[in-house]
């Protein structure tokens, strides 16, 4: 992925259209970053007016956004959602039907559905609209429970911050967990909140988080390779198995298996990228205690395999001496 395309409406909003910036418009070459050729674009360009009383001058219409690698749609009003820019909707079938990635931010998931490229699909949006896509677009698996979706080479985002989150795990896929870490950590945010894809949030958002489990994750994070169960851990943050479960759920937004079956894999990952271990000692490293167990998670995960995997996002130059 070297192109990047944010489309901008009328309407559009501030926030969410600065994530898209601040996630592929910087330069951030100093930290070993690839720079992506990023551009705005809109339909009309000019002045754009966004919905908080201000606009932008927008110079490019949408002729970059037909060659891009990314097509990223940030969020329209809801008095637009049914009558979105036709010209809009045609750049985005176009960008699925040559491969390119979409990705939408909150209600920039109404631009992907008018254009029908969600059809048949998973996908997620803010939780207030979601009611509103299933029954606008009944061809879609509207998930409001999630902070993003990816099915095939379209991620839809949740409400607003989730919209980092989809971002995030994009430049993971493209860029390696390695890059991706750095470009989050310059962001001043979580690499990935914990639970991969399946991170479950209530309606609303509880207003606190207690940090009486951090002691427990750190230790788990400390002995990846050993057997955890959930009475185990309960034994340590001095609850009932029962009680410590719902608790992590509602701090973590997962269950406590899968929050250390994604740190194990974000392990595997850094150490294919960073080490020559073989894929046995990687496996018992990060816990997964065999190769082909590693192979199915990275399968199920990622949809490529560790090999592949390392090939790609490998840190270290020698390649000679890597096992398969």
């Amino acid at each position: 992925m070297k192109t990047v395309a944010c489309v901008v409406l009328p309407g559009f909003a501030p926030f969410e259209f600065g994530l898209a910036c601040e996630a592929f418009g910087l330069d951030r070459s100093d930290d070993g970053i690839p720079n992506f050729d990023f551009r705005i674009v809109t339909p009309d360009p000019g002045a754009v007016p966004s919905n908080l009383g201000f606009t932008i001058n927008v110079d490019a219409d949408l002729a970059f956004a037909d060659e891009a690698d990314l097509v990223v749609l940030s969020p329209i009003p809801r008095e637009r959602w049914a009558h979105v820019d036709q010209r809009t909707l045609d750049v985005v079938r176009r960008a699925v039907a040559r491969g390119a990635w979409v990705l939408t931010v909150c209600s920039g998931s109404f631009v992907a559905a008018a254009a029908g490229i969600l059809n048949g699909r998973r996908a997620t949006t803010h939780w207030r609209y979601a009611d509103t896509m299933s029954e606008m677009y009944p061809e879609i698996e509207v998930d409001p429970n999630v902070l993003y979706v990816q099915d095939g080479r379209i991620i839809t985002s949740a409400g607003t911050a989730a919209g980092i989150d989809a971002c995030l795990h994009l430049l993971r896929i493209e860029l390696g967990a390695e890059l991706a870490n750095k470009i989050a950590r310059r962001m001043v945010v979580p690499p990935q909140r914990d639970g991969g894809q399946a991170q479950f949030i209530d309606k609303p958002l509880p207003q606190t988080a207690s940090l009486s489990l951090a002691p427990v994750t750190d230790w788990m994070l400390q002995n990846l390779r050993s057997e955890l169960s959930v009475d185990q851990l309960a034994a340590r943050a001095h609850m009932s198995p029962r009680t410590f479960a719902r608790r992590f759920k509602a701090d973590f937004g997962t269950t406590p298996a899968a929050w250390l079956g994604r740190q194990r894999l974000l392990h595997a990952q850094r150490l294919l990228e960073q080490t020559e271990l073989g894929l046995d000692a990687v496996a018992y490293e990060s816990g997964f205690g065999s190769a082909a167990v590693l192979r199915q998670n990275f399968a199920r995960a990622l949809g490529t395999t560790p090999t592949a995997y390392r090939a790609r996002f490998t840190c270290r130059t020698d390649m000679s001496a890597l096992a398969s």
